[in-house]
């Protein structure tokens, strides 16, 4: 396919860059990009000959983007269709990492750990909640396949890459600074996904297919990738129809090490007197010293099938007047399989254990050593089994339109709803204790899998035919969590003639947005009466020897470490699922209210902006106002079972909980301002100052509300407990952002930048105080008194980003080209902690190879330290780690062409940590992804 362009990045360069553009041309010339077969030209004055040449494939995308990049009177990048498809990006997350100030993380929060796909992406170091997710410039609604993301905190607004094959796309543009006729939500910036259109083929009829295969290395699975897309236009081009669908299957693999806490305790717990009195006894230094909890070898599969496609009409019965309906689906299954071989130093601290090897970290105050035994064998450890049946899935319908009513007016909008959905129907659980007569463990850092093993291990005392007795089912059913917007839009631009004042932008918009629990959740959990028991021993029921059927793969755990176990027996998925169904091991009866909430969203919005130009530079300043409208839902624990919405639940206090519903009402001023400026026919600059807001996570307003025991009958004492917070205001920033940019050469380009983000109101984990009705427990039933209590929940509080950002990228020859970028940014909050999602350091380093039928590129991208977080009690870190991506090309014809594509190539280790950087949270290894194409293209 030919792309043709000026000659800008040609020979008459010079000449382009003094031809000036208005600011409608420019909005013109950036819509004409979607096109997969790209023609621009540019009007210029009788004396002026330009040029044009003839590029193709990684050329074509390069120019694609600086052209946009250099011309937007905004801080843009922007990746093209053709960039895409010379990378193995199989979702757009993996697109973005290539561009300064992108960061991609390999989880939404952390809860699940890291994976081999990228998954969120977060724009300057920030958290991904920071960065708005469009779709051809509006909403799109999110889901979430693991269950803590479903139901947990620190999702926030962010959205699942996951879902969206790159194959969906024209071009992503990432915006790193506002305007007022933006769509407020992006403290950090916003990534707009631009679908392909059925008017932008060249083409009357185009049929383009891709069929591969993708295997991964740690799973030892092939599995198919198919994808096609079909588009027709009339001859008189006013009108076209597209069809694109999408079946991409894969497995996975990941092998771990986890250490974390156990029965609702820190993940670090001092050894006390209360419960370690043998040990102390022992050895009194070891007193208040920190022990790890539980250590445990984690194997986990995954077999993800990705689906769906978009449908688009497009008419032009003039060239005044477009209108475009599209309709987008995709979901994921993610049915996954979790096994964990714990080591419970609680249990075996606190059970009159003979200590030995012990070692201290002076620095930590960690018990990084020790070995103990017993006389008889004893529960020391724990095996989790966890079978989820999960999926994910976003669907949107969105009609957009445009009308050149004059030469001075052109009126545009769009109106749709998109939803989403993320599910957890049924988790099989089954928990047994393990049982030894000793064991051991040592502590390597975080760069390193910790060392536990058992000795003497012995089945339950008379069960001969189990290997492990029951100890508990866990786990929430039911979950269903549903993502909804709606939206409507209007905008107008008016030309002038004013001076330096070209045009005036004016528009406005209102969207309804829902998240919320579809139906009640049911918690597995603790059976309240006796538990299940075989009638022949009197033990609890567990699973027998023959159906523990499989074992952990061979070569589990290489590369993490050594001297944790690795030859270990399981049931498969389906084994279990019976044994859950059969056994009635727990009754799965009791109402989880702790995971439901609902949040129901009004927003009103409406901006002015006017677009300016003088000799040399372009930029506008507006302002938008918007006005919001929540409505949260708080369980509140209460004894009345007539209160509204009452539910009994064991996990409220009291027995159960009744619902209320919180209001909050703000409005919000959003000046902006940006300007380009000329400064040579090469260099541009670029300055922008904006106020920017981003509303709190849903979960963070809508959540149960919790408190201990209360004993003071004066209400005088304070109290503790954890609850949502819906009066929490948006995360308020000003922001403040410059930009030099350098076009030494044809497709080539050098820039440096620095941006600040003021945040007067960002959200963070804290106490909120409060004066709550409580019933005294040490007094007569139903003795009731007003106290104050501090609850755990999320507060605001200053804080700020600041940063650079460098980027180069340039031609070698005229087959060769490298990249490169790196982004600094210091986020931290008022009293100086690290802000959650924040990344230091972030960098990349590409090259390429190209001719007229074989391609080759290489990326390198690296992510310093990121804090995920609180997690069971403490900080939570990933450690720095790389990605090394390669892509392989060779186009037959203008029709066939295949491609080998690697991911994670250098088989990168995922290493987390708590307080401590010696201190190991987990360590993961995922694998590498080879896929080969076959694309045919008509």
């Amino acid at each position: 396919m030919s792309h043709h362009s000026p000659d800008f990045i040609g020979h008459n360069e010079e000449q382009f860059m003094k031809v000036k553009q208005t600011p409608i041309s420019q909005a013109v010339f950036v819509a004409l990009l979607g096109a997969s077969s790209y023609a621009m030209a540019q009007q210029a004055p009788a004396t002026q000959q330009l040029e044009t040449v003839t590029v193709t494939g990684i050329r074509a995308s390069q120019e694609k983007s600086l052209s946009v990049k250099r011309n937007a009177d905004t801080h843009i990048d922007v990746i093209s269709a053709e960039d895409i498809g010379k990378m193995p990006d199989k979702n757009v997350a993996d697109s973005l990492a290539r561009i300064p100030g992108v960061t991609i993380l390999n989880s939404p929060s952390g809860g699940s750990g890291g994976f081999d796909e990228r998954d969120r992406v977060g724009l300057r170091g920030t958290n991904p909640s920071l960065t708005q997710t469009l779709l051809d410039r509006h909403a799109v609604a999110n889901g979430d396949w693991f269950v803590l993301d479903q139901t947990g905190a620190g999702v926030g607004r962010s959205v699942s890459f996951s879902l969206l094959p790159s194959e969906l796309v024209s071009r992503v543009e990432v915006h790193k600074n506002a305007s007022a006729s933006d769509i407020e939500g992006g403290t950090a910036g916003s990534v707009n996904i631009v679908t392909r259109k059925p008017l932008d083929f060249a083409k009357a009829l185009t049929f383009e297919a891709g069929i591969g295969a993708v295997y991964a290395d740690l799973a030892k699975k092939t599995d198919p990738q198919l994808s096609a897309l079909l588009a027709w236009k009339n001859e008189s081009k006013t009108f076209g129809v597209l069809v694109q669908a999408f079946n991409e299957k894969r497995h996975l693999r990941r092998d771990g090490v986890e250490t974390f806490a156990h029965d609702g305790l820190l993940s670090l717990t001092p050894i006390s007197t209360d419960n370690n009195p043998d040990v102390i006894a022992q050895n009194p230094a070891l007193k208040g010293v920190l022990f790890p909890n539980l250590i445990g070898a984690a194997y986990f599969t995954q077999e993800r099938e990705r689906k769906g496609g978009v449908i688009s009409a497009q008419i032009k019965p003039s060239k005044d007047v477009e209108m475009t309906l599209t309709g987008m689906s995709s979901k994921m299954d993610a049915d996954n399989y979790n096994r964990n071989y714990m080591l419970s130093n609680w249990w075996a601290l606190s059970r009159t254990p003979v200590l030995s090897g012990t070692a201290v970290d002076p620095s930590t105050n960690i018990l990084t050593k020790a070995s103990f035994t017993f006389a008889t064998p004893t529960n020391i450890g724990v095996y989790d089994l966890i079978s989820r049946k999960a999926s994910a899935e976003t669907n949107f319908v969105n009609l957009e339109g445009s009308w050149q009513v004059s030469s001075a007016l052109k009126l545009s909008g769009n109106v749709g709803t998109s939803t989403g959905k993320g599910k957890t129907l049924s988790q099989d659980v089954f928990e047994g204790d393990i049982r030894a007569t000793g064991g051991s463990y040592e502590l390597k850092g975080s760069g390193e899998a910790p060392a536990f093993n058992f000795t003497g291990l012995t089945p339950p005392a008379g069960e001969t035919g189990t290997p492990f007795g029951l100890d508990w089912i866990f786990g929430d059913q039911n979950v269903v969590v549903q993502d909804k917007e709606t939206w409507a839009q209007v905008d107008a631009e008016y030309a002038l003639d004013a001076g330096i004042l070209k045009s005036l932008k004016f528009g406005a918009r209102s969207a309804q947005h829902k998240r919320y629990t579809d139906g009640p959740i049911i918690g597995q959990g603790p059976n309240w009466g006796a538990p299940v028991k075989n009638s022949v021993s009197g033990l609890s029921i567990g699973l027998t020897n023959a159906q523990y059927n499989q074992a952990y793969p061979g070569n589990f755990g290489e590369g993490l470490g050594s001297g944790f176990p690795t030859n270990i027996r399981f049931p498969d998925a389906a084994t279990l699922a019976e044994y859950a169904k059969t056994a009635a091991v727990r009754p799965i009866e009791r109402r989880r209210v702790a995971a439901e909430y609902s949040v129901k969203e009004k927003v009103t919005a409406g901006y002015l902006q006017g677009n300016l130009e003088g000799e040399g530079w372009n930029g506008n300043v507006g302002v938008r106002l918007v006005n919001t409208k929540t409505t949260s839902l708080v369980w509140v624990p209460t004894k009345d079972t007539a209160a509204p919405g009452y539910a009994i639940s064991p996990w409220c206090d009291g027995g159960g909980c009744y619902q209320t519903f919180r209001n909050n009402n703000y409005t919000d001023v959003l000046p902006s301002a940006s300007i380009r400026i000329d400064v040579t026919p090469k260099v541009v600059a670029r300055m922008a100052l904006s106020r920017t807001i981003t509303r709190p996570d849903y979960t963070a307003l809508s959540a149960s509300q919790a408190t201990g025991s209360y004993r003071d009958i004066t209400g005088q004492a304070v109290g503790t407990g954890t609850s949502g917070n819906p009066e929490l205001t948006p995360i308020r920033s000003t922001n403040f952002d410059a930009n030099i940019e350098w076009y030494f050469a044809p497709r080539a380009f050098v820039s440096m930048g620095a941006f600040h983000m003021n945040m007067g109101s960002y959200i963070i984990d804290g106490i909120k105080r409060a004066t709550l009705r409580t019933e005294v427990t040490n007094a007569p039933t139903g003795t009731f008194v007003n106290a104050p209590f501090d609850l755990t929940t999320q507060i605001n509080k200053k804080a700020s980003v600041t940063g650079l950002e460098f980027a180069f990228e340039t031609p070698i020859f005229n087959n060769f080209g490298v990249s490169a970028n790196y982004t600094y940014a210091d986020g931290h909050d008022a009293s100086g902690h690290v802000l959650r999602g924040s990344v230091k350091h972030t960098a990349n380093l590409g090259g390429f190879f190209e001719n007229d039928q074989f391609s080759a590129r290489v990326n390198y991208g690296y992510n310093s330290d990121n804090f995920l977080g609180r997690d069971r009690g403490t900080d939570y870190y990933q450690r720095g780690s790389a990605v090394l991506s390669a892509s392989l090309g060779y186009k037959l014809n203008e029709n066939f062409a295949v491609s080998l594509d690697a991911q994670n190539l250098n088989d990168p280790t995922l290493k987390y940590y708590g307080d401590f950087k010696s201190e190991p949270r987990a360590i993961y290894k995922n694998g590498r992804q080879f896929y080969l194409t076959a694309r045919v293209k008509y």
